[in-house]
């Protein structure tokens, strides 16, 4: 057993405490990782919010490098990797390239994993909740899964490598793979958090000449400004439907990272002729949509989970755009060092900070 620091939900309901945890060596294909940098992400918060199975160490955004493997994985150990979302490789969407949508993903990425003698991690001789998207990485060492860490060519600080894995793939990805934008085509981005900054930021290296972000937060809008969108609006302040209109003539595509079902109604209503919505977000289970609208238009409302992206070659292309720098994660990233974790938690709670980034001392 390697002696380790973690984030632990100790209690549910409250948040989790950064604690001494023991972490067995990896077996098989898993591949242990010593954590420099881990985002934390509005998933980490709302699942520990209502997470019942504690003890648990959530973070699902991890970056660092491979210190030791199973056998399976031993020519990984020294790699730098980003750790990403969980997936089988063996079902019928991951042979196809979408292991997003992996069969198995609600069991692998967020039930909490083992708590028997096969769990990763320890607490005081007690096995501990984990596999938090195959990851578990709110730790100074992760044990995951060889598919799910993508190694990391050329350099990038950690810091900025970590939010690849999750939310600025998602972004990303939504606008790339998904809505796939023509430069003429205008795209309009509800939400100006780290996810649909990410978007506004896919949308520009697509090429899109008009990009409309909506946000009540004026800071969050002037960063989107300084990011790619041509467009930003106050919903508190307008009519969001007319101004959109007005700026776009009707939407080719719209994502929406809110969740909330007034936002994903207007957002429908923003969209010209077979316009496409993009639902990011996860919220409420249920929305009213207008379906006369929907019908009538050839509209397409389409769910995408973590960008439509094969990571192993999709956060590549992010590196490479960041290199270029089409992606500048850093106007999105605040980092506080590991024995900060309580404040760290708390401004990405309150929404003070776009993407939090926990970053190990060394």
């Amino acid at each position: 057993m390697l002696n380790a620091r973690a984030a632990v939900l100790l209690d549910a309901g409250s948040d989790p405490q950064l604690t001494d945890v023991q972490i067995r060596r990896p077996v098989d294909d898993e591949v242990l990782v010593a954590i420099e940098a881990v985002g934390i992400c509005h998933t980490d918060i709302s699942m520990a919010s209502r997470f019942r199975k504690v003890p648990m160490v959530f973070g699902h955004e991890g970056a660092g490098t491979v210190i030791d493997a199973g056998p399976a994985a031993a020519s990984r150990i020294g790699l730098r990797v980003v750790l990403t979302f969980a997936s089988c490789g063996s079902c019928l969407n991951c042979g196809a390239g979408r292991p997003a949508y992996c069969d198995h993903s609600t069991d692998l990425n967020m039930r909490g994993g083992r708590r028997d003698d096969t769990s990763a991690l320890w607490l005081n001789g007690e096995p501990v909740a984990g596999e938090f998207f195959g990851q578990s990485s709110f730790a100074t060492h992760a044990i995951t899964k060889s598919r799910n860490a993508v190694t990391v060519t050329g350099d990038i600080d950690p810091a900025l490598a970590a939010p690849l894995g999750c939310s600025v793939q998602t972004g990303v990805g939504a606008v790339l793979n998904v809505l796939t934008p023509a430069p003429a085509d205008p795209v309009v981005v509800f939400g100006a958090g780290a996810v649909g900054l990410s978007a506004v930021m896919g949308a520009r290296i697509a090429g899109c000449r008009t990009v409309v972000a909506v946000d009540p937060v004026a800071s969050r809008r002037a960063l989107a400004a300084e990011l790619g969108a041509t467009v930003t609006v106050d919903p508190t302040g307008a009519d969001v439907a007319a101004a959109v209109l007005d700026a776009t003539g009707g939407a080719a595509a719209a994502v929406d990272t809110t969740a909330r079902p007034d936002v994903i109604a207007a957002a429908v209503t923003v969209l010209r002729s077979r316009g496409t919505l993009a639902l990011l977000g996860l919220g409420p289970l249920t929305a009213e949509l207008p379906v006369a609208l929907i019908l009538g238009k050839g509209l397409t409302v389409r769910g995408v989970v973590e960008g439509d992206s094969e990571p192993r070659t999709f956060i590549d292309l992010l590196l490479r755009h960041h290199r270029r720098g089409e992606l500048p994660v850093d106007k999105l990233v605040t980092t506080y060092p590991l024995e900060d974790f309580n404040r760290a938690w708390t401004a990405a709670k309150a929404g003070d900070r776009l993407g939090t980034t926990w970053r190990r001392c060394r």
